[in-house]
């Protein structure tokens, strides 16, 4: 899906959000500075009845101008203002939000604030948000609820609720019935379309996103699909089964979810029915769900690119934000150790010829940039599935192609500037070579490193691009440091030869 430029009416909905945001931080302000005069003992000693009655009323004034200042936000836009403030003021400002609103702001928050409101939260106030929202939405809350509020909705539901939220809950996370919801309309073949409208005028509305109707059968079989825009185009008098469409894209409940997303995004897609193994409908993909999921997908690639094991919140507790942090800081330290330690194998060959010194992060830099750029690009194939057993060979020579070329140009202006700087030749040589050998290295496991950790069931953007940096580090201070040891050996041989 192609992304627009953002539109007049957008930027005005962006302005609006961070200002309600400005104006939200300094109302807490404002009470945080009041509630500190009652709290120091000091202060409170000193105050006369009057002072503390009259800082209690700004409180209050605060307080409700808080809550008329969230009551016409959009869900999306509280949960934003939510996640943009420190743990004690977000707390406050979700006392003041409306019941009824809650089911619905707990599902726009990431995952780590949602777990902090709904830790704040007793076991009625989580049954009551939970039971004003859809079947679908209450599965994609029901893993960071209590199982006690699970049991409660359970029993709250009717029952063919009851039977669509465990179908939900069935599916793994990862796949297209994890994406679907049950709000759509289904139609019989053999009515007319005036049947069908008059049963679309008797819903209160339509489900969102809703461009197509479901045709199915008395056994709840898909047959077929009729857009809306053909149902307002066509005869009144034509049957469903003359212009319903009988050549369709539909997702199995156990198709990958981004399988899903890549045909919506193909077809320009904005709702899918979702099929069991039988044939039989069972739900529908709304491209709403699709963004979302993508959008999430793309957050946790930022994540785990910059070596965060899960989302974080941003005003977490330290301990919990350092043990977030600490496994790929270990293993970036322990390539850095390893790195060190080929640097120190030749530091005679280093200590006689100081340029070397100056010379090797330019090799390590630049080849853990190509590394990363490698990365990226198979990263991005695997994900769209267009990287597989059969093209892995050609995109390995063209990946290294690509280096050879690079190394070759690069090279040769790294290896002229060292020419120009400290006037040998065969350093310059030295410097060209190097750079191809570790934009060579980069390539080759910029592609196998994220192909391997696919092969093996992990997320081949986890942590990626703290290991290419490491090897190419490693590599680089090695092959420069090696060849300059191969140039100084031929010296002195050829000395050696001049002598006799």
């Amino acid at each position: 899906m192609e992304s627009a430029p953002p539109t007049p009416a957008a930027q005005a909905v962006s302005t609006d959000v961070h200002d309600a945001l400005e104006r939200a931080a300094a109302l807490l302000r404002a009470h945080d500075e009041l509630l500190a005069l009652t709290v120091d003992d000091a202060e409170a000693e000193a105050r006369t009845l009057e002072e503390v009655a009259r800082d209690n009323l700004k409180r209050e004034q605060i307080l409700e101008a808080l809550r008329a200042l969230l009551d016409p936000l959009h869900p999306a836009d509280v949960a934003y203002i939510l996640e943009a403030l420190p743990r004690g003021q977000r707390l406050v400002v979700w006392d003041l939000v409306k019941s009824e609103r809650d089911g619905e702001i707990l599902l726009e928050v990431s995952d780590a604030v949602r777990a902090s409101l709904i830790a704040s939260m007793d076991e009625q106030e989580l049954v009551a948000a939970t039971g004003q929202l859809d079947t679908n939405e209450i599965a994609d809350l029901a893993p960071d609820l209590p199982r006690e509020v699970i049991e409660d909705v359970f029993r709250l539901l009717a029952p063919d609720e009851r039977e669509q939220l465990r179908a939900a809950l069935s599916y793994p996370e990862e796949t297209a019935g994890a994406l679907m919801d049950f709000d759509m309309v289904q139609i019989r073949e053999d009515v007319t379309l005036e049947v069908v409208l008059r049963y679309l005028r008797r819903l209160d509305q339509l489900p969102d996103h809703t461009d197509q109707m479901f045709v199915v059968d008395r056994a709840g079989q898909l047959k077929g699909l009729v857009p809306v825009n053909v149902l307002l185009v066509t005869d009144v008098d034509t049957v469903v089964g003359e212009v319903m469409l009988k050549d369709f894209t539909k997702f199995n409940a156990n198709d990958e979810a981004a399988e899903a997303a890549a045909a919506f995004e193909r077809y320009d897609l904005v709702s899918a029915p979702v099929v069991d193994d039988g044939g039989k409908l069972v739900g529908r993909v709304a491209v709403s769900a699709v963004v979302d999921y993508v959008n999430e997908k793309a957050e946790r690639e930022k994540l785990t690119a910059g070596g965060l094991r899960e989302d974080e919140d941003l005003f977490a507790p330290v301990w919990r934000s350092v043990q977030n942090r600490w496994a790929w800081l270990a293993i970036n330290l322990i390539t850095a150790f390893i790195a060190s330690r080929v640097i120190g194998v030749f530091e005679d060959s280093i200590g006689k010829l100081v340029a070397l010194a100056a010379l090797m992060p330019i090799i390590a830099g630049i080849g853990g940039n190509s590394g990363n750029q490698t990365i990226t690009m198979i990263v991005r194939g695997l994900a769209l599935g267009q990287v597989t057993r059969q093209n892995a060979r050609k995109l390995f020579a063209k990946e290294l192609l690509v280096s050879a070329v690079n190394g070759l140009v690069w090279g040769g202006v790294v290896g002229l500037f060292a020419f120009l700087i400290y006037h040998s030749w065969q350093l310059g040589l030295v410097m060209m070579l190097a750079m191809m050998l570790n934009l060579l290295l980069a390539a080759f496991m910029g592609v196998l490193i994220p192909m391997v950790m696919d092969k093996l069931g992990r997320d081949p953007a986890k942590g990626s691009s703290v290991l290419i940096t490491g090897i190419t580090d490693s590599g680089g201070f090695f092959i420069l440091a090696l060849q300059e040891l191969e140039w100084a050996i031929l010296g002195h041989f050829r000395a050696l030869a001049a002598c006799k």
